[in-house]
């Protein structure tokens, strides 16, 4: 079952890496966590959840231990597209200022990098939806990745994975 979960972890970052990109520049950058690795990525979340005072922390921790492996998905030195569309709130995307280290992300990113990122992170659980692997998109596991350094990313999502009689991800109470 662990030869299966990992496959379908790569296969994940794939359908990641080969998403659609605005104006075919490709910024996402991917990753697989598990083994030990995963449980300090799911300690590290209970931790930062007590130390921040911010909720569900322990819950999605809780998660990420009971799962097998983990994808993550960010966007590292995203440039901006160049269509100054304004949807950052900048008329011009040379006003977009530089990143700044935010508590748990780096901002700001031009709007559709973050549509490419998201498009990315769709076309991976997909891939794990087909695959019947339980997932869920956490927006938590990233922040905590990103802060453990687990991979060099701007802004990042963790998407937990789990095989098991019952989907661990809902019904959490």
């Amino acid at each position: 079952m662990k030869d299966a979960i990992r496959l379908v972890a790569d296969l994940m970052c794939v359908a990641a890496r080969t998403a659609p990109k605005a104006v075919g520049k490709d910024f996402i950058v991917t990753g697989v966590v598990e083994g030990d690795d995963l449980l300090e990525l799911a300690n590290g979340m209970v931790e930062y959840g007590k130390a921040s005072g911010k909720i569900n922390y322990d819950r999605d921790g809780r998660n990420v231990a009971a799962s097998s492996a983990c994808v993550l998905i960010g966007l590292k030195d995203a440039e901006v597209c160049g269509l100054n569309c304004g949807a950052c709130g900048h008329d011009k995307c040379v006003d977009l200022p530089k990143l700044q280290e935010g508590p748990e992300a780096e901002g700001p990113v031009c709007a559709w990098r973050i549509i490419d990122m998201g498009i990315a992170v769709g076309s991976a659980v997909k891939v794990a939806s087909i695959h019947n692997i339980d997932n869920r998109i956490m927006y938590r596991v990233g922040a905590v990745a990103k802060k453990m350094g687990l991979i060099d990313a701007d802004v990042l999502i963790g998407i937990p994975l789990s095989v098991s009689g019952k989907n661990v991800y809902f019904d959490r109470g």
